[in-house]
């Protein structure tokens, strides 16, 4: 085997090479594919750039490296490609062997070159080489980006379930509460119950997640019932907070250190626990499980509403994910101005 410059009676086994590697290993989505543009970056590249092949003992090309030097004294490895039975052998080591020679004699002293996240092999071989990351190109599609940033970077929702069938004693604990959190309130929205759920959207509570916790708190003690809080915060994570006679019995974030760093006992507390929660709502221990699952980010779990909406389902309560001035009024629900 040999490596030599190619020269531009070399251009179809050139391109004849460079069509093998595009089929096996597409461009990035995010790129696009232009065949004919690449191949004429290509030809330029064996006009006045390092282009080098590789041969076996009998002639056949096996192998192709491609380098563009820049003139800040870098130069880009756009392409470097062994065919399937070469492979093994030795031949892309000494392929980019005689590429850094070929880029010394040009005053080149670094090299870069680009590698899809998917192609594991060749990320270790350039690891080998000495090469490492430093930059990390992400792509998505602008439909699933707009997917997954929900209603808005900062926009935080709520809705508090009390488990009673007084709709009245309900309205008036969140007339004497409401007026005593901060932020000015206004307005509530107090619906009659579904499937033993009464449900409380307030305005600072959607504009306050801590306020939503508070008055949760508040109603459950005052009421003596289970009471259960669930909320959207920042459009990414969903947390639930499950009170029994006021007193915080299960909490639920469904990324526990989206906040911040966290000890490893209370990331372990921000999950939900299927038994208690099970024993309060009658959900099935299991569908609590599946549903409320933890993640290091948000994009490692669906989409926050679609969470808050399945979530809800699973304990039987209807209308969460709603703030206060979209939530659904069923007939009979109370309505609550203020200012």
């Amino acid at each position: 085997m040999r490596v030599r410059r190619a020269q531009l009676e070399d251009l179809p086994t050139v391109e004849a090479l460079w069509r093998e590697l595009a089929e096996e290993i597409p461009p990035p989505a995010h790129e696009g594919s232009d065949a004919e543009e690449e191949l004429a970056e290509v030809a330029g590249i064996v006009a006045s750039g390092v282009a080098l092949l590789a041969e076996a003992d009998d002639g056949t090309a096996v192998g192709l490296a491609l380098a563009r030097p820049r003139s800040d004294g870098h130069a880009t490895l756009t392409d470097l490609y062994v065919r399937p039975p070469a492979r093994r052998t030795g031949v892309a080591s000494a392929l980019v062997r005689a590429v850094v020679d070929a880029l010394r004699e040009r005053g080149v002293e670094c090299l870069d070159l680009e590698v899809t996240a998917s192609n594991t092999l060749a990320r270790s071989l350039y690891a080998r080489w000495g090469l490492r990351e430093e930059v990390i190109v992400m792509a998505g599609t602008l439909a699933e980006l707009e997917r997954r940033l929900g209603p808005g970077e900062e926009a935080s929702v709520g809705s508090i379930h009390v488990q009673s069938d007084d709709l009245s004693a309900v309205e008036q604990a969140v007339r004497r509460f409401v007026p005593r959190l901060p932020g000015g309130s206004r307005g509530s929205l107090v619906t009659p119950p579904r499937n033993g759920w009464i449900a409380v959207y307030d305005d600072v509570c959607d504009r306050d997640p801590a306020q939503l916790r508070r008055l949760a708190r508040e109603l459950s003690d005052g009421l003596g019932a289970v009471t259960l809080a669930l909320g959207l915060e920042r459009g990414e994570v969903v947390r639930m907070i499950l009170l029994e006679r006021g007193r915080v019995v299960d909490e639920y974030l469904s990324v526990p250190e989206y906040y911040g760093p966290l000890p490893p006992g209370d990331v372990v507390g921000l999950q939900a626990n299927p038994t208690v929660v099970a024993r309060l709502t009658g959900a099935e221990p299991e569908a609590v499980r599946r549903v409320a699952r933890t993640a290091a980010t948000p994009a490692a779990l669906p989409p926050a509403p679609e969470l808050l909406a399945a979530l809800a389902e699973v304990l039987g309560v209807e209308g969460a994910g709603h703030g206060w001035a979209g939530a659904p009024a069923p007939e009979g629900s109370v309505r609550i101005e203020r200012g």
